[in-house]
């Protein structure tokens, strides 16, 4: 799994495999060339993009032009699929489609966030590709945590890595109306998925770097600090996301397919497209209990 980043240009991977990797962001983010998802992925193939996608922690690859059984198939080559416990599933569980116009508005996936951090297990990778796009609008935002965590001063730093954090399906909640029948759903849906404790500082499980992980949408409060120091730190730790240094922004195009690494990023949709239509689908890889 041999990818040599240490230069932004463009790299050759293994030569047995046939794709480039270029660096298109600073801290996060390459592009993928000469690769076509149509024809599947060997195992070659599939271990040098787990590389090249652990070294930068989001993957792009344009001109994908696959079906949803094909995108299905590539995902599981990095694990089991998560199937969404709070969006209805079509012909094919194991994706989420994001169908998102002026009738039907997004879903708080214009917050920061990392997905289903509600989960004791939550996501490990997300595989989104694009359907179709609005004339203007609907880029997607990373922000990269490792920088993040990075960035805050030692003494800080030594303070909040031993801190556990609770979370929730929060933002799903309001799918939930006050009839008993619907009540019941959630209480079913509480004992299902009942609050995590997860670190607040995560260390990824193949590179072993840090980062901080915690984002607005799904987290609730530090265990152990009382609500106003809670509070107190979570706001040090959500602004960050917004330095743009610490971004990678993606122009969607069509038959844009992008990979990325859920445990070390916060992503962003933005929500500026309306009238017009955008549609995704996303498939999410099982993870592992953060430590």
């Amino acid at each position: 799994m041999n990818v040599n980043v240490a230069s932004p240009a463009i790299v050759q991977t293994d030569k047995a495999v046939p794709f480039e990797t270029e660096r298109v962001g600073r801290h996060l983010g390459a592009e993928i060339h000469g690769l076509d998802l149509k024809q599947g992925l060997n195992q070659a193939t599939y271990e040098n993009l787990l590389a090249a996608l652990t070294e930068h922690k989001i993957i792009v690859l344009r001109d994908q032009h696959i079906n949803t059984k094909q995108h299905v198939e590539i995902s599981r080559m990095f694990g089991e699929l998560e199937v969404h416990p709070f969006r209805p599933q079509g012909e094919f569980p194991e994706i989420l489609v994001l169908d998102n116009h002026k009738d039907n508005p997004v879903l708080s996936t214009d917050v920061w966030h990392s997905d289903t951090t509600f989960r004791i297990k939550p996501t490990k990778y997300t595989i989104l590709r694009n359907q179709i796009l609005p004339k203007l609008g609907g880029d997607t935002l990373w922000c990269d945590m490792e920088q993040v965590y990075q960035s805050l001063s030692a003494p800080f730093r030594a303070f909040i890595d031993p801190l556990k954090v609770w979370h929730d399906f929060k933002n799903f909640r309001v799918l939930f109306k006050k009839t008993p029948e619907d009540q019941e759903r959630l209480r079913k849906m509480e004992e299902l998925y009942p609050n995590p404790l997860h670190p607040l500082v995560r260390t990824h499980p193949i590179s072993g770097r840090r980062c901080v992980y915690v984002n607005p949408q799904f987290t609730l409060r530090i265990d152990g600090l009382n609500e106003d120091e809670s509070d107190a730190v979570l706001k040090v730790l959500y602004e960050p996301v917004h330095t743009p240094e610490y971004q990678f922004r993606l122009r969607w195009t069509e038959g844009t397919l992008i990979m990325w690494d859920n445990m070390s990023t916060q992503h962003y949709a933005a929500n500026d497209y309306y009238p017009d239509r955008r549609r995704m689908e996303r498939t999410a890889v099982c993870g592992d209990i953060p430590v």
